[in-house]
């Protein structure tokens, strides 16, 4: 969603049609997960050819998606599409790679679009329901992180419109619900995920560039304000000048936060670290060698941290691949960052 916010916007306001496509359900090894976009916009008056942004299957069956939105476009239906390994379509397109994938295309609702944009600029929680199969194909509503009804499209009856709100408290991630003899996609709009690094040092310059790309949030915690300078990080979230253990609780500490220390002195690192782990974030990393790490293990039961607290420290910091430069450790500590998000626990160490 976010990586297509700004183009489509920019079409809008230019009054060229666009279509959305969106993958609403995958199996096997599909290469992108339920919820990615594709935006289409059609012909502009100085091109030939439609624009694109985004991806729905890394390249696979972007070609026929695109054809089907543009016929959508001229025609004002929705279409679901359906390729497969096994399918003589998917092989024409492309998809090889041992999955499958349904892409739901629609001309853009404007209105509807507006919406969902505010959330995700917003960074705030909302699911999307939209009818993909059946007698209202086309038709949804929009919900917030409390259930309000955003949007509704006109023409949703009010007894399938109570059917997705309940199918909406129901389902706790994107994909395909089934109602009777209609398909819903549901399509949660998530908050991003929160970088939080502690030491405006060298690597957190890179870090937070590659962190921003892939969809992090970043903030930076430095009670040194030559390190945590805003001509340093001109576009992260948060620059806070305090010691971590009066910054983190500012920022807030979730399931969606991630903690990477990296200044090397004890009279910041460990402040971090009392504040973070006894809040159990998915992952908080240190940049240490083992003998600093040894001592600093010692400081820490000292101070009271109980020992499966200790535990969850990830150290030395980041995937092992022989990094040395500060954008090679950059690589090293998102990796691991992104494989502890994913579940990817067995690609650590």
């Amino acid at each position: 969603m976010r990586d297509i916010l700004e183009t489509v916007n920019g079409w809008l306001r230019e009054d060229r049609p666009v279509a959305l496509a969106t993958v609403a359900k995958t199996w096997g090894s599909a290469p992108r997960r339920e919820g990615s976009k594709l935006g289409i916009a059609a012909p502009g008056q100085a091109d030939s050819a439609p624009a694109m942004i985004g991806s729905v299957s890394g390249g696979c069956v972007e070609g026929a998606v695109v054809e089907e939105a543009l016929a959508g476009l001229k025609d004002g239906r929705a279409r679901l599409l359906k390729f497969g390994v096994a399918d003589d379509m998917a092989w024409e397109v492309g998809l090889t790679c041992g999955g499958s994938i349904e892409v739901f295309v629609e001309p853009l609702d404007a209105t509807y679009w507006q919406l969902l944009a505010g959330l995700a600029t917003e960074d705030r929680y909302g699911v999307a329901l939209v009818v993909v199969a059946g007698a209202y194909i086309g038709e949804k509503m929009l919900l917030d992180a409390g259930g309000k009804t955003l949007y509704q499209s006109g023409d949703l009856p009010e007894s399938l419109a109570a059917q997705l709100r309940a199918a909406a408290a129901e389902t706790c991630k994107s994909g395909i619900v089934e109602l009777d003899d209609t398909r819903v996609m549901v399509d949660q709009q998530v908050e991003r995920p929160h970088l939080i690094l502690v030491g405006g040092v060298h690597v957190a310059i890179p870090l937070t560039a590659m962190a921003q790309q892939v969809g992090f949030r970043v903030s930076i915690i430095d009670p040194r304000s030559a390190f945590a300078s805003s001509e340093r990080f001109p576009d992260v979230a948060n620059i806070l000048h305090s010691y971590p253990d009066k910054a983190l609780p500012r920022l807030g500490l979730d399931g969606s936060s991630y903690l990477a220390v990296l200044t090397h002195d004890p009279k910041i690192d460990d402040k971090a670290l009392l504040t973070a782990l006894p809040a159990g974030i998915p992952y908080v990393g240190v940049l240490s060698s083992g003998r600093t790490h040894r001592q600093r293990v010692a400081r820490l039961r000292e101070a009271g941290l109980s020992e499966t607290h200790i535990a969850q420290i990830h150290t030395p910091i980041g995937i092992t691949i022989g990094a040395s430069s500060p954008e090679e450790i950059a690589v090293c500590i998102l990796a691991e960052v992104i494989a502890v998000r994913n579940g990817a626990r067995d690609a650590i160490r």
